[in-house]
């Protein structure tokens, strides 16, 4: 029965470990970092909707006067 050839075991992993780490170093490389961070504010700005320009009323069934 002939034994497991293991000699390129090495330099099948290591080669495997340069080339992940070359593709990650190019894939972070192609990534846009802002170049300054700025806070954002806590509170959120007001805007305005049409529906806070008029008055609306809405009536539910159940508030509906008994015919």
């Amino acid at each position: 029965m002939p034994q497991l050839d293991t000699s390129t075991w090495f330099i099948t992993i290591v080669s495997m470990i340069m080339t992940l780490f070359i593709m990650f170093q190019l894939k972070l490389s192609k990534h846009l970092y802002p170049s300054n961070p700025e806070s954002k504010s806590t509170i959120p700005p007001k805007q305005s909707t049409p529906w806070e320009k008029k008055w609306t009323k809405i009536y539910s069934p159940l508030s509906l006067p008994q015919q």
